[in-house]
């Protein structure tokens, strides 16, 4: 009988770590890349330096994924520690419980004695109070509506460039007797989505990168989606495809841009990490370096993420420890890791104790090399936006079969993958009888860690700011 096992390991300790032994941090989030899209992963053309940099000497994570694809339930869930289905916060829904901001990882960082920064796309919705006083020390936020910003003395700025800047800046406020926590979150390489000709401007550093390069097919044919169910063929998905990669032409110039908006970010986090060494800090700094969820690319016939195929979950992960031993470092690790392992391996680091409702895993040993008997070899991953051109679905991403139910597309809407025998996901085995205990297993588990994680969804119990509206309104009449 096929069975899934997943061990949630808790590593809480009563005695924070003494002030001596607690590193600075520096939390560098990219938007809308996926994990292929990093030299030191392996791909051809794209140009990250300084990733690459900061994964041989710390470790890369091959198997890291996002638990919701999309940035406002992902980033929701790297402050909190918890899934979508706890926090309950994507695009549309009340703010963030003041709950769980009280317990994010930079607010139990500022109570215990660190002083913490923000930079760039925040991303998730909770009251000013908590931003400012609560959370952070330093709150800069940075929108990338339009991504050139203007500047005092007339003339336009990359906002990737900006981002930079401000943290650097923010180290500048920094002494060696406090420690730090800074978190970069990047708006690019997210299209701007408001103009549908030049969707990714770069900064003017990375002109004519690519210019001379042919971009090679997407990974899953373009025409992958004509065999999916009909709820898929008038999604979002399909239409910023046409937008962005329906032609050849479309498709060289805006992987082209996309790459160099890539490589511009790349290049800031080198000035950033260089920033900090500079100024003494190198020695005692924890660099963490993922993305808020994958991104397709023209991949299936497909843009954007928000879905269950590997394109949209898998993410860039290295995490940088100086105090690793030189043996250690330069390792590509094999584990499941997931966004929401970031908040608790934060905390780990800085405090030697994580918040007992956290759902994640601390990723510590596997940075230090340690052996680890006990290990998820599977994860819930889901999409709720209430939505109508993204279809809302849940289920189980494990070690070889991938799981997924529609919500509200059933019952064509739902998939089996066997990623051993079919490693792209080119096809559904849902109605294999060969298959037909694995599917029985997958459904459970998925009903499983559903009900672990906040229940059954419906609209009642996951309200969205305009359903909440409109149940005021019918109350006062």
């Amino acid at each position: 009988m096929f069975r899934i096992v997943c061990v949630l390991v808790f590593c809480c300790s009563s005695t924070l770590l003494k002030a001596a032994d607690r590193p600075n941090i520096i939390f560098f989030l990219s938007d809308d890349q996926r994990a292929d899209f990093l030299s030191c992963a392996g791909h051809p053309i794209v140009k990250t330096p300084h990733v690459d940099a900061l994964a041989k000497e710390g470790v890369r994570f091959e198997n890291a994924f996002v638990t919701t694809a999309i940035c406002a339930a992902s980033r929701a869930t790297l402050f909190t520690g918890l899934y979508e289905r706890t926090h309950k916060y994507t695009f549309g829904m009340p703010a963030i419980s003041p709950e769980f901001t009280q317990n994010s990882y930079p607010a139990v960082l500022k109570k215990a004695g660190y002083r913490t920064g923000f930079v760039g796309k925040f991303g998730v919705n909770v009251s000013d109070g908590p931003k400012k006083n609560l959370m952070f020390d330093s709150f800069v936020p940075l929108g990338r509506n339009k991504y050139w910003k203007p500047q005092p003395d007339g003339t336009k700025k990359h906002l990737t460039n900006i981002t930079g800047d401000k943290a650097i800046e923010f180290l500048d406020t920094c002494k060696k007797s406090q420690p730090f926590c800074l978190s970069v979150s990047f708006n690019a390489s997210h299209a701007e989505d408001n103009d549908k000709k030049d969707h990714y401007p770069w900064p003017q550093e990375e002109d004519g990168l690519y210019e001379d390069v042919t971009i090679p097919e997407p990974m899953v044919s373009r025409d992958f989606w004509k065999k999916l169910p009909s709820f898929f063929h008038n999604s979002m998905h399909r239409d910023r495809y046409h937008w962005r990669w329906e032609t050849p032409e479309k498709y060289q110039n805006n992987v082209k841009a996309y790459y160099r908006m890539i490589t511009g970010l790349d290049r800031n986090v080198g000035r950033v990490v260089e920033a900090a060494r500079k100024r003494g800090f190198g020695e005692n700094t924890v660099i963490i370096f993922m993305g808020d969820n994958g991104y397709y690319k023209g991949s299936r016939g497909f843009a954007g993420k928000w879905s269950h195929f590997e394109e949209s979950l898998r993410v860039p992960m290295v995490i940088f420890d100086p105090r690793v031993p030189q043996a250690n470092r330069g390792r590509v690790v094999q584990q499941m890791s997931l966004n929401v392992d970031v908040p608790a391996t934060i905390l780990s680091m800085a405090t030697g104790s994580i918040p007992d409702h956290y759902q994640g895993l601390d990723l510590t040993p596997l940075v230090y090399g340690k052996s680890v008997k006990k290990w998820r070899n599977d994860f819930f991953c889901e999409h709720l936006m209430d939505r109508f051109d993204i279809p809302k679905y849940e289920g189980v991403r494990g070690e070889r079969y991938v799981y997924a139910r529609y919500l509200q597309n059933m019952p064509e809407g739902e998939f089996l993958h066997d990623l051993q025998a079919d490693p792209l996901q080119l096809k559904n085995l849902l109605d294999d009888p060969q298959y037909a205990g694995i599917l029985s297993d997958m459904r459970a588990r998925c009903t499983e860690l559903r009900d672990q994680y906040g229940g059954e969804y419906s609209i009642e119990r996951f309200p969205t700011v305009k359903y909440l509206k409109e149940q005021q309104k019918k109350k006062k009449k």
